[in-house]
């Protein structure tokens, strides 16, 4: 997530402490005062989170090429999307030895992607300077989301994955927000004709009346198959964490792992109704 702040704020942000600068963006974001002494919302807590919860081991959950031999340690190797490569730099990829389809990843942020579905049509000079971008950016200091302070920039290549069912072939997302250990509902990103759409639903697969900041997708969504062996894995992998958003992509009919999220929008998101940021915030409990 990108951050607009007072120039002022702009110029001095990396000799504020973590504290004072989320306060001040909070304030900015919301209209209101962010409370890290007594922390009540769901985006409160993930600020509180961001400055009091830092274990080594959530570098790796976040860097994308490690989350994936994290998570294939956990729920094997069979839900991973095959890597095809990784390089400190973009002018080390032989792009003789990719596939004519692939995706290109940076490991330390949330906006380096390349999609390749026809190498021939690649845009080489182009896709450069989108990832060199990315590589000169820490995503830390935007939101100050600690765990990408250490993650090492690469670059990744993985298969390309499509799905037949849909018709921009873009793949169903599943995202199951964790609280202290247990999954306790599923945010389902639709794609159907290159919109970003989404629903809620409990682990019943019951429809529920509130969604984060993207529009709603007012129709049903079908269940996935191997919904159950989906749900088993993310009990899997957010085991031990106070909260984590486990993200599974779906295609045809079988899922993989996504990836690890420990603050999903930076915890600055804007839950439609508005009211369920508290109701959220009281099923998290930050005091073990």
């Amino acid at each position: 997530m990108s951050f607009e702040l007072k120039p002022l704020l702009k110029k001095f942000s990396r000799v504020i402490p973590d504290g004072i600068y989320l306060k001040s963006l909070y304030k900015r974001i919301f209209g209101k005062k962010l409370s890290l002494s007594n922390p009540r919302t769901f985006n409160e807590k993930l600020q509180w989170l961001k400055i009091h919860d830092r274990k080594p081991i959530y570098a790796t959950m976040v860097d994308k090429y490690e989350a994936k031999e994290y998570a294939k340690n956990i729920i094997g190797e069979e839900y991973i999307i095959p890597t095809l490569g990784v390089w400190d730099q973009f002018e080390d990829i032989d792009f003789d030895k990719l596939p004519d389809q692939f995706v290109l990843k940076c490991t330390h942020d949330s906006g380096g992607l390349v999609i390749c579905r026809d190498k021939e049509k690649l845009d080489l000079a182009s896709e450069q300077n989108k990832i060199e971008r990315c590589f000169q950016k820490n995503y830390y200091w935007d939101g100050r989301e600690w765990p990408y302070k250490y993650v090492k920039p690469r670059i990744i290549a993985e298969k390309y994955m499509e799905d037949a069912c849909f018709d921009n072939k873009e793949p169903n997302e599943y995202q199951f927000w964790c609280f202290n250990g247990v999954p306790i509902f599923i945010s389902v990103i639709f794609q159907p004709h290159g919109e970003n759409l989404k629903a809620s639903y409990d682990l019943n697969w019951n429809r529920l009346d509130f969604i984060t900041s993207n529009p709603e997708y007012r129709n049903e969504v079908k269940k996935p198959d191997h919904f159950e062996e989906m749900k088993a894995a993310a009990f899997k992998l957010c085991k031990d964490h106070i909260f984590v958003r486990v993200d599974f992509m779906v295609f045809n009919s079988r899922f993989y792992f996504g990836e690890l999220t420990k603050t999903p929008g930076s915890g600055f998101l804007r839950w439609q109704p508005t009211e369920k940021d508290l109701d959220l915030g009281n099923q998290l409990d930050i005091t073990k």
